[in-house]
C-alpha cells in the first residue's frame, strides 16, 4: 500500500513550500491530492511533483496558468516515453524477420519525413 502524505507533513518535508503555496498548487489542479475526511493526501509522486512545482515557480517565476501548461506537457512526455518503452519491449519479442521490417519501415519513413521538413 502506497504511503500518503497530510499538507502538514508535506509542507514539513518541502522547506519550499507553504500552506498557502500548497492550496494555489491544487487550486491551478498542476497537483491532484486524495480527498480523505482528514484533508488531503498526497502520494510520494505528488510529494515530487510540489518539489518540482516549487522548482519551477521559484526559478522561472511562472504564474499558474503557466505552470498548468508545463506540467502538462511534461505527464505528455513521460506517457509517451512509457509507450516508447513499451513499444521497444514488443518488437523486441517479434521474431528477427518481422524486426528487421521494422527497422527498414521506420528508416524509411524517417527519410520521408526529414526530406519535408
Amino acid at each position: 500500500m502506497a504511503r500518503h502524505y497530510s499538507e502538514a507533513e508535506v509542507v514539513a518535508i518541502l522547506e519550499d513550500l507553504d500552506p498557502a503555496r500548497l492550496h494555489s498548487f491544487i487550486a491551478a489542479h498542476v497537483v491532484t491530492p486524495v480527498v480523505t475526511p482528514g484533508g488531503h493526501a498526497f502520494t510520494e509522486a505528488d510529494v515530487a511533483r510540489l518539489q518540482l512545482l516549487c522548482d519551477l515557480s521559484d526559478f522561472y517565476d511562472l504564474p499558474p496558468d503557466a505552470l498548468h501548461m508545463v506540467m502538462s506537457l511534461i505527464d505528455q512526455l513521460n506517457t509517451a516515453r512509457g509507450d516508447m518503452r513499451a513499444l521497444i519491449k514488443a518488437v523486441a519479442s517479434e521474431p528477427d524477420e518481422v524486426r528487421g521490417r521494422i527497422q527498414k519501415s521506420v528508416r524509411r519513413l524517417r527519410i520521408v519525413t526529414l526530406g519535408k521538413a
